[in-house]
């Protein structure tokens, strides 16, 4: 049985989450580059699935993803990478943004809770969108070790 692609395009996401909210749904978001998926990427998921009723995930563009990592990245393209994610059961819709920050998509889907992984402290730049439009921020811990810039850095690239 042939499934339908959850990567969606920014309007039909706005919808997805329209829908999902009627049906009383707790809305979660995350976003990242998702460059070399690897365990780290879906235990994060996983985890912030289990947040809330529809997890929307932005993975970012390729020319963001060479703003914010550097030249050589990404290895693999925008379609690529969001095809991926979407393919995780907990992931329910993904798509593509522009940005370096998720504080333009974040007002406008409102999320009830926006997931970052990490050890952050302090004031995340998207924290006052989110919580602006009454929703909360959540961080998640990394699995230890993982990350794509080490994996790269492990295989000589």
């Amino acid at each position: 049985m042939r499934t339908r692609s959850r990567v969606l395009s920014f309007r039909a996401v706005m919808n997805a989450v329209r829908r999902a909210r009627k049906k009383g749904l707790t809305i979660v978001t995350t976003n990242g580059c998702f460059d070399l998926l690897h365990y780290g990427h879906v235990s994060y998921l996983e985890k912030a699935g289990r947040l809330g009723g529809m997890l929307v995930v932005g993975v970012n563009s390729d020319a963001s993803v060479r703003k914010l990592k550097g030249k050589g990245r990404p290895l693999n393209p925008a379609q690529y990478r969001a095809a991926l994610v979407s393919a995780l059961k907990p992931v329910d819709a993904v798509f593509i943004f522009n940005g370096e920050t998720p504080v333009t998509f974040l007002k406008a889907l409102r999320p009830d809770i926006h997931v970052k992984g990490g050890d952050y402290s302090g004031r995340l730049l998207e924290q006052e969108a989110v919580e602006r439009a009454g929703g909360r921020v959540r961080i998640l811990p990394k699995v230890p070790g993982l990350s794509t810039t080490r994996l790269l850095k492990r295989m000589g690239s």
